[in-house]
Formats: C-alpha cells, structure tokens, sequence
C-alpha cells in the first residue's frame, strides 16, 4: 500500500520516464524495481546486506534490466559520498533505512551536502511518524501517513530563496 502511494503522490510531481533513480538502504529493492517498472532509465541500489544485495541482481537478470541496474553492496553515507566522487546525480532518491537509527537526516545531509539531488528531483523518506526528519537543507514538499508509517518528500531549496 505505502509503495504504491508514493508513486501515486510521485506522478504528479515527477515524470519517472528517463528518470535517474538511487535506492538506498534498498531492502528487496522493490521501490528502485518500481520506478524502472514505471520507466526510470536506471537505478543504483545501496544495500548492505549481502543475500538482499544478491536478491537484488537476481531479480534485475530476470526482468532483464542488467543493462539499467547496479547493486552496491555497502552502508548509505559512504555510497552517497562515492556516487559524488563520481559526478553521479540522480532525478528520484528513495529511502527506507531502519526505523529509529535517525538515518533519514544523516543521509538527507549528505545528499545535499554531496549534491547528487538532480535539479527537479526529488528524494521521498520512509519512516515511523514519530522520526519525522530536519529538512538538512531540503524542502518537504509532502508529507503522508499510513498507520505507523510517514513518507516524507523532500525537493531542493529554490535558487535566491
């Protein structure tokens, strides 16, 4: 329910067609799969677990979206600051760390602070309601609760204000 709700909210704020995507703390990688389902040109997963990261690929090779996907198997900051070392950038960032570890802030830093948020992307946050995050130099365009669960999403600060 909460996936398909935020690409419900997503559709009308971002066109996923072409869309760069980053899925960190990717999990089974289902919302990064989603939005290359829905068009994206291309998603790197972050994901520290090494049978999800392998899950990941797998499920890549059988839709047969080698050619569009990598995995990273390590933590979020890290691969947030490598991604930049890279000149990578991304129009969509998604993120589903664990609840309560206060991740959702430490990584929105470090996007901005990395700059990998493309002009016009978006980065959407999964967490407790109770988490609710510092925008670190976003804009939370929208918020939007699901029993327990809040998705956050965040945009980047207007140019002169």
């Amino acid at each position: 329910m909460v996936r398909d709700a935020l690409f419900n909210i997503l559709g009308g704020r971002l066109d996923l067609a072409g869309a760069r995507v980053l899925d960190l703390f990717a999990g089974s990688g289902a919302l990064g799969l989603e939005a290359l389902r829905r068009g994206a040109s291309f998603a790197v997963f972050v994901e520290r677990d090494h049978a999800l990261a392998d899950a990941i690929r797998a499920r890549g090779q059988r839709a047969q979206w080698t050619d569009r996907i990598e995995v990273w198997r390590r933590d979020a900051v890290p691969a947030v600051h490598e991604l930049a070392r890279r000149s990578r950038t991304f129009d969509l960032i998604v993120l589903d760390p664990p609840y309560g570890g206060q991740w959702i802030p430490k990584v929105l830093r470090a996007i901005v602070a990395d700059g990998i948020l493309a002009p016009g992307g978006i980065v959407v946050a999964e967490g407790h309601w109770r988490d609710r995050p510092d925008a670190a130099g976003l804009v939370l365009v929208r918020e939007a609760r699901y029993g327990e669960t809040v998705l956050w999403f965040f945009a980047q600060e207007k140019e002169g204000g």
